[in-house]
């Protein structure tokens, strides 16, 4: 689903690049094109295969800094005289009209996934956050960091990911720190991972605030976004829990809702408003009487409080689970550490204490509980937000001529008569040719093809699930 204001998808001059095709088809090798999704796949798979053979070496790709990136090499496409998805960046202006950074802040990024939701496009070996969904030429993780910049610092931004994710992370991220990335050996859901990076802020500055702002989400309107951040620093410092809560575009299911309560009159958050209740994802019915009643926002799972708070709110509420990140956060980083050491000592204690930490959501964990006794606080956003939560929700997103086919990848390979709506995504080098069928979403890569409806794309984790019982599964991963 798509939300107002409308995300900008304007493009800068493209620029040159070499691309192999490894899987032989096509051929050879070329100047001159540039790449998008096709090269980010190359990155990912290159780094996760490195970080998969356990030799420990890592070496960063070379390139500029943050937020300029060079193409890569593309394992799907071969390069064509045609226009590439792949768009150098033009250089960002980060002008706003607050002070840039927040002195107190840290900004969090929860880089986790499965790979299903965007699946065939997306995989568990690279989830959606490191592709390029939107022809901007950043992925979604690099679009986070770029968005986060004008709030803090590089050295003030975290990245929370899986361990086979870490190598691609870095890679895209060469501004972040080795300290600030923490790689979880498993998936152990949002409280974990935010209150791994709240256990080790908590060491570092007690008082420090952190922002938790998901990898993978789209954000248009940047000055209400600061706003709205802004609001809840404001409001995290009086030692509330902070939430920011999206105006709901439509009676959406697939969404948590929460109620506003009274204004909180804090200095420098005029609309921070106290939590009445959080919901669960409602019926068609329920959502619209939410709607007509403007006393909810959607719930994004964006969060803003103070470390020392969070761990205060886990020792209440989930005790075992913040004392086993006390335990990894005491052995992250010791004065007078050479890097290999810190990295080796992190690697322990991960692998001695991760897999026993509770798994479950930091909502359910610290934020419905806490509301209830009146300490979280919501602050009403107008900024334009979507979760990419399905192929329907990508499709929306991507420039097209109204009610025709939106196109995610080289235009040439896609063939198409008396068609409406729908999305098709070419990464084999087939032709894809499509007659009278409307609202189609097509996948194409040359290990599995996917052919949906748009309105049955949020059915695909059961699909992907059933074929991970197929003898043909391993070939796709």
């Amino acid at each position: 689903m798509t939300l107002s204001p409308t995300l900008n998808t304007s493009t800068a001059a493209a620029g040159t690049s070499a691309a192999v095709n490894p899987f032989g088809v096509g051929g050879g090798v070329a100047a001159g094109a540039g790449l998008g999704i096709e090269a980010m796949f190359a990155q990912i798979l290159a780094a996760v295969e490195r970080s998969t053979r356990g030799n420990g070496a890592h070496t960063p790709l070379s390139m500029p800094p943050s937020p300029s990136l060079q193409a890569i090499v593309s394992p799907f496409l071969a390069p064509s005289e045609h226009p590439s998805i792949y768009v150098p960046p033009p250089t960002l202006n980060h002008s706003s009209s607050f002070p840039a950074p927040l002195s107190d802040f840290w900004a969090v990024v929860p880089a986790g996934g499965a790979g299903t939701r965007l699946w065939p496009l997306s995989r568990e070996s690279c989830p959606k956050f490191l592709l390029d969904l939107t022809q901007t030429g950043r992925s979604l993780i690099q679009g986070t960091w770029d968005r986060l910049l004008p709030l803090t610092t590089p050295a003030r931004l975290m990245v929370v990911t899986g361990s086979v994710h870490a190598p691609a992370v870095q890679e895209q991220l060469p501004d972040l720190l080795a300290g600030n990335l923490l790689a979880e050996p498993s998936p152990k859901e949002s409280a974990a991972a935010i209150g791994l990076a709240a256990a080790v802020l908590a060491r570092r500055d007690p008082e420090a605030i952190l922002g938790s702002f998901a990898a993978d989400h789209m954000i248009s309107g940047a000055e209400a976004f600061n706003a709205a951040v802004n609001e809840a620093v404001c409001t995290a410092r009086e030692d509330y829990l902070v939430t920011i809560g999206i105006a709901p575009s439509g009676p959406a299911t697939g969404f948590g809702y929460i109620r506003l309560g009274k204004k909180l009159g804090v200095n420098g958050a005029p609309n921070a408003r106290v939590v009445e209740q959080f919901k669960e994802k409602p019926d068609a019915k329920t959502a619209a009487q939410y709607l007509q009643s403007g006393d909810y926002r959607w719930n994004a799972g964006m969060f803003v409080v103070k470390a020392r708070v969070l761990m205060e709110l886990l020792h209440e509420h989930e005790p075992s689970l913040a004392k086993g990140l006390e335990v990894i956060a005491e052995a992250w980083e010791l004065e007078g550490d050479r890097p290999a050491e810190s990295a080796e000592r992190r690697k322990r204690v991960l692998s001695e204490v991760w897999s026993g930490l509770t798994k479950i959501a930091i909502d359910n964990a610290v934020a419905e509980p806490a509301a209830l006794k009146g300490r979280v606080a919501v602050v009403p956003a107008t900024f334009g937000w979507d979760d990419l939560g399905d192929f329907s929700s990508l499709s929306d997103l991507l420039p097209k001529e109204s009610n025709q086919m939106a196109i995610l990848g080289d235009p040439s390979y896609v063939i198409h008569q008396q068609v409406a709506g729908g999305i098709v995504i070419p990464l084999s080098q087939r032709l894809v040719a499509c007659l009278g069928v409307d609202d189609l979403v097509i996948v194409d890569t040359p290990d599995a093809l996917l052919v949906t409806t748009r309105a049955r794309s949020q059915e695909l984790k059961k699909l992907v699930a059933k074929c991970k019982e197929s003898p043909m599964w391993r070939k796709t991963t």
